[in-house]
């Protein structure tokens, strides 16, 4: 990784992930003057999420030589209306020098398949529900619309309960600073939360390879 530079490329995210974005701008592996930021959740607007995708696409491509989309593919984008519409054919509909990394979620950005599967024996065995800091500061957004009926739905059945990939040391001030905004997402859950402090070595190895391709 060392000796990359991002500097004539644009970042354009999902909202969800400017928490681990922002670290790695302020640490300097993302050393470009352009990042732009869907709205936080908009997998849950599928048609908002595309109309926000091609404009910040659009706006990235004027400033820069490249863009790079950070966005999960098979997951955060999953159109009813247009079943065989997906994340992939977006990107390619925007011309060249526009490429995605490589990701199903975000989830997926953070740590591998492998990594969130021996997490998964660490921790016992039991279904684990994976998310990512955003998911935590993003809350409302992240789940518009959802109500307990649908939260009792989904969660309990993760019976390892949540585990936050923590790579940028999110979670532990957010537990001391917010204790009861912290139980009562759990309750709201209704399973057990946790952060687990993981390497940005994923994230960065995928940014990696999505500028590999655009310096091709």
């Amino acid at each position: 990784m060392e000796g990359q530079s991002f500097k004539d490329f644009a970042i354009v995210s999902c909202g969800t992930m400017s928490p681990e974005i922002n670290e790695l701008v302020k640490q300097g592996f993302l050393d470009t003057e352009h990042v732009f930021f869907t709205t936080p959740g908009l997998h849950q607007d599928i048609p908002e999420l595309e109309i926000q995708l091609i404009k910040l696409i659009q706006k990235a491509k004027s400033v820069a030589r490249g863009v790079i989309v950070i966005y999960g593919g098979k997951y955060c984008y999953v159109n009813p209306d247009n079943p065989t519409r997906l994340m992939k054919h977006i990107i390619e509909e925007q011309g060249p020098n526009v490429v995605r990394i490589e990701a199903s979620h975000c989830m997926g950005m953070m740590a591998s398949d492998d990594e969130m599967k021996q997490m998964v024996q660490d921790l016992g065995g039991e279904p684990v529900w994976f998310m990512t800091p955003g998911w935590v500061k993003y809350k409302k957004q992240v789940f518009k619309g959802w109500d307990k009926a649908i939260a009792n739905e989904n969660f309990p059945r993760h019976t390892g309960g949540a585990v936050i990939l923590d790579g940028i040391g999110y979670m532990d001030p957010y537990m001391e600073q917010n204790p009861e905004e912290f139980l009562d997402y759990c309750d709201w859950m209704g399973i057990p939360m946790q952060g687990i402090s993981i390497s940005p070595d994923h994230f960065k190895s995928l940014l990696t390879e999505a500028l590999a391709t655009l310096n091709k």
